[in-house]
């Protein structure tokens, strides 16, 4: 272990409503277009809802892209929803020690008839988001008002951390270790890649690594998890990286907080997204938190503890670096997100988005998570 262990998975029977028709219109620009890269200083007009999935809006392509924050095929298909209660006692809970390899490609079959579309995520409108009060946006896709969570978003996180303890603060993990990203900025992508590899130089772990070193810079001791838990068997993750957290917590009842890093998938058809946007002269994949809400049957009843601490997160990134968040998706969902009070998941670009990109993003995502943390000493 790195000071940054190693993990496991588990795969928890996700809670879903339906899926919600306001999906946020996007500023779509081609790869080779450069001048027209979107800066986080001046993001796109205001983003509505219930719209048709193209416009051509001042001479730029609008998107209407369906996000809910799910990855992308696993090895041999994914569980349908519900489908893990169904077959809990055939999924194994331990992660292998020995998962076998899964090579990064090192040649690409490009087809022309595939698309990467570079794009950025502006400001949302519509009935399911609402304004955080210094920086930042939530999409709420539950019961709850949106009055309620502003409120509850105002409230302080229930956890201090000992920025003087050597004894770790925060973990650092993947449920979805190998989940990957574009070698490059390109215009076409090989569509037999499933962006998925054990190389840890070519997956979440690298961002994860990011995370990590900024968070030491700041002073505060942190574990960051590799284990692979979704290789060689995708089915099962969220169960073997809840035996990986529940026993580095053990070890270490003094961590506050769990960061699940994943990357999203954003994609129909043979397109691809690339959301990114330009910060200090660099381009960073925009990133989403995710913060699970209980419907009163998912053994989570202190979730709200999650999104205090959730907002806080999101304020600090979207007000130092402005456009690098999408909204704080605020769903019934689980992930492992009971056992600490600082628990959030992660989504750190998509698919679409090259190495370089996410692995600033994760720069910067640490930067902005220090300085939360550090207003939150003991």
């Amino acid at each position: 272990m790195r000071r940054r262990h190693r993990r496991r998975n588990y795969g928890w029977a996700l809670c879903f409503l339906g899926v919600m028709a306001i999906i946020p219109i996007t500023n779509v620009f081609s790869a080779d277009e450069n001048s027209a890269r979107i800066s986080a200083a001046f993001p796109t007009e205001t983003q509505t809802a219930d719209t048709d999935a193209w416009y051509n809006q001042e001479d730029h392509a609008a998107w209407n892209v369906l996000s809910d924050g799910y990855g992308w095929q696993e090895e041999s298909g994914s569980p349908q929803q519900g489908e893990d209660e169904v077959q809990d006692a055939l999924i194994e809970t331990t992660p292998s020690s020995d998962p076998g390899e899964k090579p990064y490609p090192t040649e690409w079959n490009l087809s022309l008839d595939t698309l990467v579309r570079r794009t950025f995520y502006g400001t949302y409108s519509g009935t399911r988001f609402f304004d955080l009060d210094i920086a930042g946006q939530v999409q709420n896709k539950t019961s709850l008002t949106n009055a309620a969570l502003l409120a509850e978003s105002r409230l302080a996180p229930a956890f201090t951390i000992d920025v003087d303890s050597d004894e770790p603060q925060v973990l650092i993990m993947h449920t979805h270790t190998t989940e990957s990203f574009e070698p490059y900025v390109r215009n076409t992508f090989d569509p037999s890649f499933n962006y998925r590899t054990t190389d840890s130089a070519y997956n979440v772990v690298s961002v994860g690594d990011t995370i990590t070193q900024q968070l030491e810079n700041a002073g505060i001791a942190t574990i960051h998890d590799t284990t692979i838990h979704d290789y060689p068997s995708y089915n099962g993750s969220y169960e073997r990286s809840a035996e990986t957290v529940k026993a580095i917590l053990e070890q270490y009842p003094s961590i506050r907080v769990v960061l699940d890093i994943h990357r999203d998938a954003i994609q129909d058809g043979n397109t691809l997204l690339q959301p990114v946007v330009e910060i200090d002269g660099k381009e960073a994949a925009q990133v989403m938190i995710i913060s699970g809400c209980d419907d009163g049957t998912m053994g989570m009843p202190d979730y709200l503890q999650n999104f205090h601490f959730a907002c806080r997160l999101q304020t600090s990134m979207e007000q130092n670096y402005p456009g690098l968040t999408r909204p704080i998706l605020f769903d019934y969902r689980k992930y492992n997100q009971d056992l600490t009070t600082g628990s959030l998941l992660i989504e750190v670009g998509t698919h679409g988005n090259t190495l370089e990109q996410v692995q600033y993003s994760g720069e910067l995502i640490g930067k902005a998570l220090a300085q939360t943390l550090l207003k939150l000493q003991e």
